[in-house]
């Protein structure tokens, strides 16, 4: 029909061509310009993530700050150094923050900022079966081998997922999708739409709508109703041109003003970073008065980096927190005080005797319950589709080919697919089928099968054979490493699709779930039970976050036609440098500081010994069990209705909050919540009447980033003063 091959016609019109978008990952991407960028990125990220992770466990992949920092530092230093070098493209980019994401995230994903300083400063040698003392610190060559045992086994994980969940399901990502609309817009490049029939009829109506003035159809034939649409593409495609020169001066305008916000937001929260050493009371106002201050740490922190991390978290996720924050500490730690549930004379920061250490273990049943109710209902449903579907020799024909089909050589693949063409009857287990709007690059830009199997085999081997030689067997026996392994690797899965439907990888509350599930398998009696929970926690939590940044920046490179070997290679190449990286700056900061402090408190350390103590049989503090049940029974009903009701996008469902926020809300200390929600707000109310806006959502970003790396970077300085004991004021 004449309509349906304009519709076709006009959807390719919005898009890049086929063949441009197919030749797109053939640019060159592995470059050395490219990869020492994303290195000195990454390496800035992964300071800035160390200094909040210890502060609060709160660590960013930093995606869309990564490719601003990439596409500026291309833009305007770059040329001064290399005029004649060509410039630069934006799959380079994604390569760019693909290296950087990997290099960044290494605190989080080695356990630098839970389990490491848990088994440090807070396991004791009963703990660890008499094979560490309490506060023994790892020496900088132990930390190089737990990271190179955790770094590579959850990026193999990833790889053949891509085909089923970014481009046969195409999981929404929003993150990666941002990060993909950023880059488009920075680079002047368009990025691949992914639309539905519907939606191209809705494109294909305004579009007639706005060229409806310029032709109109003269009679009624077929033959004229074809030639008129023809002509009505073309001049669309001419009005877009000359639009797209006409915005090239205004968009460079909008560049500029740009970089000047990242400019004066960096500046700003560098000198907020070095006058609050100066003046450590920046740190902590007592605007709810001394009294609430002393005893229920009710203080504002004014920092720039928790304000702009609030603006990216968003107002729905701030408020979360902010409710989890006045449970904790203006209903439970005063209640706990009013009752003696605490000793009187303990300090409310105390871990183990104080109100922060009682409120905790409701912060963790909160955490621990919803994780595995959001765990439960996505088996369910997965269980439930399964059987409600009628053909399930072809349900389970399509999970082979979606599973595996990345990892099967291309030549057998194209043989196969020429032998069904000229026979009947099934010939292959694998079917070689595209749908029409499933978008794939060329077989020889992915990566082969035999990298996947031999390297996800090589880093299981690695990892079982590092952690054992670090703690030794009789620790961490063969078979309970083997089985972490295991479950890292189907609860990857879990954390790659919560990632792609709601934007959070639930790393922590996996960490939990593979505690729970350790604690089942290993026996209590276990000699150093606690430290083996910690270790196999750690390795899924790993595996999850690793397997999720990758998956995230694949949909990236997807969107933009980047190359997936080379963000494999980007991922490889970046978690081996962060390996040694974090081991240093973990180091520094030990050394420079004393740790925990009431700078570094290290909630998340907290959370995972005590949680290793609970699974493993240790008491609770007086009524902690009865409050801990109360709270985990409410917020499991709540995540239940959450988690059901999720896909039908009821209204309501934004005022049930989620048990990982509230969580996160009740065990930090108020004075980082308070400044998050503040940003959150702001964001808010930016927002509020331009939501639709792109320009508006892209100054937040370049707005926050600022903020973020400012302090971040400039907390380096912090710890130079520190080490060489400058005086305060």
């Amino acid at each position: 029909m004449p309509g349906a091959e304009f519709t076709d016609r006009i959807g390719e019109s919005s898009l890049p061509s086929p063949v441009a978008w197919h030749e797109k990952p053939a640019i060159r991407q592995v470059t050395w310009r490219a990869t020492l960028v994303g290195l000195i990125i990454g390496s800035l990220v992964l300071v800035s993530n160390f200094q909040f992770g210890l502060q609060t466990g709160w660590v960013s992949m930093m995606s869309m700050p990564s490719a601003l920092l990439a596409c500026s530092f291309f833009r305007r230093i770059w040329p001064l150094i290399f005029p004649k070098d060509p410039p630069f493209t934006d799959v380079e980019t994604v390569y760019v923050q693909s290296m950087a994401v990997a290099v960044g995230t290494g605190p989080l994903a080695y356990g630098f900022v839970g389990v490491i300083p848990a088994i440090e400063k807070f396991v004791t040698r009963e703990e660890s079966g008499y094979s560490r003392d309490q506060g023994q610190l790892f020496t900088v060559g132990q930390l190089i081998v737990w990271s190179s045992a955790l770094a590579f086994f959850g990026i193999f994980f990833a790889v053949p997922l891509r085909k089923q969940v970014i481009v046969r399901e195409k999981l929404p990502f929003p993150s990666g999708n941002a990060t993909a609309v950023l880059i488009a817009v920075l680079s002047g490049s368009e990025i691949l739409q992914e639309v539905s029939r519907r939606e191209l009829l809705q494109m294909r109506n305004r579009r007639l709508d706005e060229c409806a003035e310029v032709l109109r159809p003269e009679d009624d034939d077929d033959s004229s109703e074809h030639e008129s649409e023809h002509e009505l593409v073309h001049s669309f495609e001419q009005r877009r041109d000359s639009n797209t020169l006409r915005s090239e001066e205004t968009e460079r305008d909008a560049y500029g003003k740009n970089i000047s916000v990242l400019s004066k937001t960096f500046t700003l929260s560098a000198a907020y970073t070095i006058t609050s050493y100066f003046l450590p009371m920046l740190r902590s106002i007592p605007l709810f008065g001394k009294y609430a201050s002393r005893t229920y740490l009710l203080d504002f922190q004014p920092s720039p980096a928790y304000i702009g991390q609030g603006i990216i978290m968003g107002l729905a996720t701030v408020s979360y927190m902010l409710f989890g924050c006045l449970l904790g500490w203006c209903v439970l730690a005063p209640l706990a005080r009013n009752r003696e549930w605490v000793p009187p004379d303990a300090d409310v920061d105390d871990w183990e005797r104080g109100a922060h250490g009682w409120i905790l273990w409701s912060s963790l049943s909160i955490m621990v319950v919803d994780s595995v109710v959001g765990f439960m209902v996505v088996t369910v449903k997965s269980i439930v589709n399964f059987w409600l579907v009628s053909d399930k020799a072809q349900l389970l024909a399509d999970y082979w080919d979606d599973s595996f089909e990345s990892m099967l050589l291309e030549e057998e693949r194209v043989i196969n697919s020429r032998r069904n063409t000229n026979a009947s009857g099934p010939q292959n287990t694998i079917r070689l089928v595209y749908a029409e709007d499933d978008h794939e690059v060329a077989p020889e830009h992915l990566v082969k099968y035999t990298t996947v199997i031999c390297g996800l085999i090589f880093s299981s081997v690695i990892c079982i054979v590092l952690i054992i030689y670090l703690f030794g067997v009789n620790i961490i026996p063969i078979y309970a490493m083997i089985t972490a392994l295991l479950i890292a690797l189907f609860l990857s899965v879990l954390g790659i699709r919560a990632l792609g439907e709601t934007d959070l990888n639930p790393v922590s509350g996996i960490g939990k779930i593979s505690q729970l599930i350790f604690a089942v398998i290993a026996p209590r009696n276990h000699p150093g039970s606690v430290l083996l929970n910690l270790v196999a926690g750690g390795v899924a939590e790993a595996g999850a976050q690793q397997a999720g940044d990758l998956m995230q920046d694949l949909k990236t490179g997807h969107l933009l036609g980047a190359s997936p070997r080379a963000q494999f290679v980007a991922q490889i190449l970046g978690a081996t440098w962060s390996v040694f990286l974090s081991s240093i700056v973990y180091i520094c900061y030990n050394k420079v500081y004393h740790i925990p402090d009431k700078q570094f408190r290290i909630p998340t350390a907290v959370v995972w010994v005590d949680c290793a103590r609970l699974v493993t049989g240790k008491g609770l503090p007086k009524n902690a069990l009865e409050c801990s049940l109360i709270l985990g029974g409410v917020f499991g009903g709540l995540s239940l209705i959450k988690n059901c009701c999720r896909d039908r996008h009821y209204t309501w469902l934004k005022y049930v909050p989620s048990g990982v926020a509230v969580g996160v809300g009740i065990y930090n200390t108020p004075s980082f919540t308070f400044a998050r929600f503040a940003g959150g707000l702001a964001s808010h109310i930016w927002l509020k009447n331009g939501k639709h806006n792109l320009n508006a959502k892209t100054k937040l970003i370049v707005f926050s980033s600022g903020l973020i790396l400012g302090e971040g970077i400039c907390s380096m300085i912090n710890m130079l003063f520190t080490n060489f004991n400058v005086p305060h004021f």
